[in-house]
């Protein structure tokens, strides 16, 4: 903490000098399901944390499960006494948050990098990842791709409603793919690729989607694997609170639509070493067929974390590049692992199997794994969907199978970390539960 202290306080007084109407700033974490927890402080008490006051929230804010509350696992939550944590600042994430009716800061907070990390905070697995990849000589470079839909703020009987556009209120006509729905919506879409921008984030490419209202956003590639992680979660909460502010609602549900496609997380990676040299790209592209099977044989053992809630299993097999199998293929969208073309110095793997609400920490810690697993196993991968449209191996399509599936894989236990791996899947398994537990209407009209 205390190493990082003079540049920390340097960048919060910075901030007050250029935002002195900021009085309070969130610092936020992501917990396991993904989703934002944290504490608003006065930025006066910000300006000591920075200058080395603790920072400490409840341990357990980790494990809160999709809404909100603490299932028993092993020890924590109901047996541990609930204790606090140490949290550091992430450095350079002070942005002021434009979208709220007052004016804010927010600063991402993480356990990773203190005397006691949580080993099961989501940061922190991703942390372990990448550092022993870099002890290895392994520098991945990283993009992420985040499919998303637009809905009208209002439900109607709790049931989403097509985003509206200017020129109708049809639905079906809006064009799909097509760069006139850029238009019809780019007052929204200008404000989250700027308000993105504003918070650090390197926005490219944005694109019109198959779903009516449903668009995609990429990012830049990054070097630094965290900060890319750290950019596709600060994106999804920039990009809710723009489109509440434009009377929108912005949903990175997996499949809000049966007939229409789902939204995903596809990312990108590429492996270097320390003298810039495209691992994959050697010995004639053997290594990058290493790499694509170890992610092939870790993917059905981490389906909790590419598809991590009950809504996010609808979206496989789904009407448009979505696959049921574990496949992989050269410039092909059916494929879970993709090649997309490019010469040697960028040669990478697409994994596209992610929904868009996974945790980006998770998934990126998952795929990566996954790429090393491959390398040090020099195992040839099963037939690329090129060669055979037939090709691939099964994996988990519900929950409590995926959860079995993933908890006794030794290589993940090894190398996301045991306690984590045990924690995770009794949070999943718990949050399923508890899902169930209300009778839908469908129920009672098939059986009553």
């Amino acid at each position: 903490m205390k190493s990082h202290a003079t540049p920390l306080l340097a960048e919060v007084r910075t901030f007050r000098q250029n935002h002195p109407d900021v009085r309070y700033v969130d610092l936020i974490a992501l917990d396991i399901p993904g989703h934002f927890y944290g504490k608003r402080y006065p930025i006066e008490m910000l300006e000591k944390v920075a200058a080395g006051s603790p920072l400490k929230l409840p341990q357990n804010a980790v494990l809160l499960g999709v809404q909100g509350g603490l299932f028993k696992i092993g020890d924590y939550c109901f047996n541990d006494g609930d204790p606090d944590a140490n949290r550091r600042l992430v450095p350079g994430t002070l942005k002021p948050v434009s979208w709220e009716s007052q004016p804010l800061g927010q600063m991402l907070i993480t356990s990773d990098g203190t005397e006691a990390p949580i080993e099961f905070e989501p940061r922190e697995v991703l942390a372990k990842v990448l550092e022993r990849l870099q002890r290895k000589g392994i520098h991945p470079v990283v993009a992420f791709e985040l499919e998303f839909y637009l809905f009208d703020k209002k439900l109607d009987n709790g049931l989403p409603q097509c985003a509206r556009d200017p020129l109708s209120d049809d639905p079906d006509d809006q064009p799909n793919l097509h760069i006139e729905r850029l238009s019809r919506f780019s007052e929204v879409l200008d404000d989250m690729a700027q308000t993105a921008k504003d918070q650090g984030i390197d926005i490219t490419v944005i694109t019109a989607e198959i779903g009516p209202g449903q668009f995609e956003i990429n990012f830049g590639h990054q070097g630094d694997g965290m900060r890319a992680a750290d950019w596709a979660a600060l994106f999804c909460r920039s990009t809710r609170g723009v489109a509440l502010k434009h009377g929108y609602r912005a949903s990175f549900m997996a499949k809000p639509y049966l007939q229409f496609p789902g939204s995903g997380m596809h990312v990108h990676v590429s492996l270097y070493d320390g003298a810039g040299n495209n691992l994959l790209a050697a010995h004639q592209q053997q290594p990058l067929r290493h790499a694509v099977a170890g992610c092939l044989e870790l993917l059905p053992h981490c389906m909790p974390i590419f598809s991590p809630n009950h809504n996010a299993f609808r979206r496989l097999g789904g009407t448009v590049n979505a696959a049921t199998r574990a496949s992989w293929g050269f410039e092909d969208r059916d494929a879970c692992v993709r090649i997309p073309e490019s010469d040697p110095r960028n040669l990478r793997i697409e994994h596209r199997l992610a929904s868009a609400d996974a945790n980006p920490y998770l998934v990126l810690a998952a795929i990566l794994v996954g790429l090393e697993h491959g390398l040090e196993a020099k195992r040839e991968p099963i037939a690329p969907l090129n060669e055979d449209r037939t090709s691939g191996t099964d994996f988990p399509l519900e929950m409590l199978d995926a959860v079995r599936a993933m908890q006794h894989q030794p290589v993940l236990r090894d190398k996301l970390g045991a306690e984590f791996v045990d924690v995770y899947c009794e949070n999943k398994r718990q949050d399923h539960l508890a899902f169930q537990q209300e009778i839908p209407a469908r129920e009672y009209r098939w059986f009553l």
